[in-house]
């Protein structure tokens, strides 16, 4: 028994080390459950440095002022439509990759990620002028005070400016997950989040020759580690060891590639800007009720993000997984991959939730000694930790739908679960019947448990299996 024991953790060891370094890159034979691990462990700790990391952030910021907080959580609440547009853009990406690796169509999966960066890189021009430009009033536009704003438009207006490398950051790494390349996007998603936890304290505080910038330090030192993470992955594309391999001569514009991909992305793009949206206005919302109760919601948000990422990179191994097998013409595999990965994913998220539920307070008094923001982070926390299996349901289920790229039928779910339920439920509870923040964490919770069970309805009849992209 002993002996078993031993073989046994050898075998998760050097797989684990397998996963890690991206030995495994067809997923459409042999075990499904190896498949999962093999896909889901880099892309897990690729969410998990990025949660890291925004934990990190919120720390030194919270050591600024509460306005500095509030200004990260208004400020994200925005670039959250930047998001929208990237997220969409990446789930067509994964998608179109993944079924043309699927296919053995490796000249198809490197006109694609070409298209993808091409169309990132001018949706984040525009979006760069308006940031640079209006900093001040985006700020104002979503309730910020007067002196709120004086103290974080410099924050607001570099996010948005340079807002470059967080479009093609997500968009590179959703090309290469699709490939079935997770361990590299994993590694450039560290390379750029450790330069982002060195740099922070350097541009917020000052040191040497560089002053202290405050909050927009922040942003500075994000901007800096995307920004050398988008060279690193460049580099990969054209010089690494990916199954993506582009040489100059791939840098055209195919009309029919493109829009096959814009094609795909709107349904994307759409329940993003849909979801996101309904964030912007919950945020809105919440800065009727001041500073304090808008900083203890940000961090709530950050802690929740901690768990909410790893359960996102068992979502997009499950995407893969789907558009890998529909292209080899495996669609029962890809429904098997499915229900696993969603089974493992309730079960961290229920531990999680479980946790969460005990010790809220605490995480809270971890970034602030406002008693006022721990209060309503921690009740924030708690509601939210309730709806968690669901969630995990959801989010798996969800990202099934995108990586087979019916990217309208997660529309419709999020059109109907965000727009005609979260926000008037929220603003009736939290404004009209007085119940204040508690309103907002209750629509939050219940509109994500609604998505969880349309989005399992709607994927057990199995149209998704016939989409053709």
């Amino acid at each position: 028994m002993t002996d078993n024991n031993q073989t046994s953790k050898q075998n998760i060891i050097s797989l684990f080390k397998d996963a890690v370094l991206g030995k495994q890159q067809d997923f459409t034979t042999g075990s499904i459950k190896k498949a999962i691990f093999m896909l889901s462990i880099p892309m897990i700790l690729e969410m998990l440095m990025e949660s890291i990391f925004a934990l990190v952030d919120i720390i030194y910021v919270s050591r600024v002022s509460v306005n500095a907080v509030a200004t990260v959580g208004l400020t994200e609440s925005v670039l959250t439509l930047v998001y929208a547009v990237a997220i969409g853009l990446s789930m067509a990406a994964t998608a179109l990759v993944a079924r043309r690796t699927g296919e053995k169509d490796s000249e198809g999966a490197n006109q694609t990620a070409v298209q993808v960066i091409f169309l990132g890189i001018f949706v984040s021009i525009l979006i760069s002028i308006v940031g640079i430009v209006y900093p001040k009033e985006i700020l104002q536009l979503m309730g910020g005070e007067p002196d709120l704003i004086a103290e974080g438009y410099g924050y607001t207006r570099v996010l948005l400016g340079g807002n470059i490398t967080v479009m093609l950051l997500f968009l590179i790494n959703a090309i290469f997950r699709g490939a079935g390349n997770a361990s590299i996007a994993m590694w450039t998603l560290i390379l750029s989040n450790g330069l982002n936890i060195i740099l922070d304290p350097i541009f917020i505080f000052g040191l040497g020759p560089i002053p202290a910038y405050g909050v927009e330090g922040a942003a500075i030192a994000t901007t800096i580690g995307r920004g050398t993470a988008v060279v690193s992955q460049l580099l990969v594309l054209f010089f690494g060891a990916g199954k993506i391999k582009l040489a100059v001569k791939d840098l055209v514009v195919r009309v029919s590639v493109m829009i096959n991909l814009i094609k795909v992305s709107l349904g994307g793009i759409g329940q993003f800007i849909i979801g996101t949206s309904s964030w912007v206005f919950l945020m809105r919302i919440m800065s009727e009720f001041g500073s304090e109760v808008l900083a203890g919601y940000t961090i709530a948000i950050r802690i929740m993000m901690f768990t909410l990422m790893p359960a996102w990179g068992m979502s997009n191994a499950a995407a893969t997984l789907v558009g890998q097998n529909l292209g080899a013409n495996q669609p029962e595999r890809a429904e098997k991959s499915v229900w696993i990965t969603s089974k493992y994913c309730a079960i961290f998220m229920g531990v999680v939730s479980i946790v969460y539920l005990l010790f809220a307070s605490t995480f809270l008094s971890w970034f602030s000694n406002n008693t006022e923001v721990v209060e309503n982070g921690a009740l924030c926390l708690q509601i939210m930790a309730a709806g968690y299996v669901a969630y995990a349901y959801g989010m798996v289920v969800i990202q099934s739908f995108n990586g087979s790229g019916d990217t309208k039928t997660p529309t419709y779910i999020n059109l109907v679960c965000f727009w005609l339920f979260q926000l008037p439920f929220a603003y009736l509870m939290a404004i009209t019947l007085n119940f204040g923040p508690i309103g907002v964490f209750l629509a939050i919770t219940l509109a994500e448990v609604l998505i969880a069970v349309i989005s399992i309805w709607l994927f057990r009849k199995g149209s998704w299996k016939t989409v053709q992209v």
